[in-house]
C-alpha cells in the first residue's frame, strides 16, 4: 500500500499536470494526500458505473482520462448528477484522479497505446511539441577537482541524455588569470600570473534544473570565483505530442487494414467507420484516441496512408478526401482511448514497485448502446 500523495506524485511524473491545454481539468479531483492507497482502478469515464465499479471493487482511487468537471461549479451538491458521483466517492473513501490531455501528449501517452494495439512501430508524434527547455552548462575547473564536480551536477540534474546519466565533454587546457589584492585564491598567489591545467566540462540540463546546477557547481567548484556559462539550446521537436504516425509491419489493402483495427480495439456500439479507397494499399498510419480532426491536415501533410481517430465529422471527411487527405477510420472515442489504460496501469504498477493493486475497467462506457445497420 502508499499513501494518496505516493500515487499522485507517480502518476504526475508520468502526466504532469502542466503539460495538459489550458481549456483541461486534471490533476486530484477528490482525495486526501494522506489517505492510504492499496486498490487503483483505471477507466476511461468518470460516470456512475465506473464509481460503482470502484465501490464494489474496494479501490482507494479512481484514475479517468476523461475529466468531471471541464467548466467552473459553485457547489457539488448530491442533487446533481456529477455532484451525487462526488459523494459517492467521498463517503466510500476513493480519490477520483483525471489525466486527460497531459495523457494524450505524453510519452508514452494515449495514441501510443493505440497505436501499440495496432501494431504499428516506428512511432513518431503527429504533432510534436517542443523538447523540454535545455541549456549547456560550461565550467572550467582544476584537472584534479574534475570527477567531483562532475558528479555534482549530474546529481542536480546535469548529464542526463536519455537512458544515460553523467553525461559529460571534457577538454584540458591551460587557465591563466590574476588574483588581486581581496583575493583568497585556492591556487596560485596574490599579484601574481597563475597558470592552471584545468578541464573544460560540457553538461547539458533541463532549464527547470538550471538553479540546482548552479547552487551545486558553486558549492562543489574550489574556485573562489568558478568561471561558468549557461547556454541555451535551440527548441527542438521533441518525443512527446499528440497522436502518432507509424509503420505496419506488412502492408496492406484499406478494406483488410478496417477489419484489422476492428479486431484490435474494444467492441462498442460506436463501431468502425472507414472513408476512402478500399483498394488503397496500407503502409504508414497516423492515430489519434479520442477526438482528432483537428489534426486530419497534419495527417495529409505527413503523408500517411491512413488515419486513425474519432469523432470525425461529415463535412470535414468529405473535404478531407475531396482534398487529397489520406483514408480515414472513425472507431469511436471510447473504443481508441480504452488501451491507453491498461498501458498506464502498467507503468504505474512498476513506478510503485507493487505496492498497489492496480486494475483496468472492462466497462463499455462509451455513451452510444446500439448501432443498427
Amino acid at each position: 500500500m502508499r499513501s494518496l500523495a505516493d500515487v499522485v506524485a507517480a502518476l504526475e511524473l508520468r502526466y504532469p499536470p502542466s503539460r495538459a491545454a489550458d481549456w483541461d481539468a486534471v490533476g486530484l479531483v477528490c482525495g486526501a494526500p494522506d489517505d492510504t492507497v492499496e486498490k487503483v482502478l483505471f477507466a476511461v469515464d468518470p460516470v456512475a458505473a465506473s464509481v460503482r465499479e470502484a465501490i464494489d471493487t474496494g479501490s482507494q482511487l479512481l484514475v479517468t482520462h476523461h475529466p468531471l468537471f471541464l467548466s467552473g461549479v459553485h457547489g457539488v451538491p448530491a442533487t446533481s448528477y456529477k455532484g451525487r458521483l462526488v459523494h459517492d466517492l467521498i463517503r466510500n473513501g476513493i480519490g477520483l484522479y483525471v489525466a486527460h490531455t497531459n495523457a494524450d501528449s505524453a510519452n508514452p501517452g494515449v495514441s501510443d497505446a493505440l497505436a501499440a494495439t495496432l501494431g504499428l512501430t516506428d512511432l513518431r508524434p503527429l504533432a510534436p511539441q517542443p523538447a523540454d527547455a535545455r541549456d549547456v552548462v560550461v565550467v572550467f575547473v582544476p584537472a584534479e577537482d574534475t570527477d567531483k564536480l562532475v558528479d555534482a551536477l549530474s546529481a542536480a540534474g546535469a548529464g542526463a541524455v536519455g537512458d544515460y546519466s553523467r553525461c559529460a565533454w571534457l577538454g584540458t587546457g591551460i587557465g591563466t588569470f590574476l588574483p588581486g589584492d581581496g583575493a583568497s585564491p585556492v591556487l596560485g598567489r596574490v599579484g601574481s600570473v597563475a597558470r592552471v591545467p584545468e578541464t573544460r566540462v560540457e553538461m547539458v540540463l533541463s532549464r527547470e534544473h538550471r538553479a540546482a546546477v548552479r547552487t551545486a557547481l558553486v558549492g562543489a567548484h574550489p574556485y573562489e570565483e568558478p568561471a561558468y556559462s549557461f547556454i541555451e539550446v535551440a527548441e527542438l521537436h521533441g518525443r512527446r505530442g499528440t497522436g502518432r504516425i507509424g509503420r505496419l509491419i506488412e502492408p496492406m489493402l484499406l478494406a483488410a487494414f478496417a477489419e484489422h483495427v476492428t479486431r484490435g480495439l474494444p467492441r462498442a456500439p460506436a463501431g468502425i467507420r472507414t472513408a476512402g479507397d478500399l483498394g488503397t494499399t496500407v503502409t504508414t498510419v497516423a492515430v489519434c484516441g479520442g477526438a482528432g480532426d483537428s489534426l486530419l491536415d497534419a495527417a495529409t501533410a505527413a503523408g500517411v496512408d491512413a488515419y486513425v481517430t474519432a469523432d470525425l465529422r461529415h463535412h470535414r471527411v468529405s473535404e478531407h478526401l475531396e482534398g487529397g487527405g489520406p483514408a480515414v477510420i472513425d472507431a469511436g472515442h471510447w473504443a481508441t482511448e480504452w488501451p491507453w489504460l491498461a498501458a498506464a496501469a502498467d507503468l504505474l504498477r512498476a513506478d510503485l514497485e507493487g505496492a498497489v493493486q492496480i486494475a483496468v475497467s472492462q466497462l463499455v462506457t462509451d455513451p452510444w448502446t446500439l448501432h443498427t445497420y
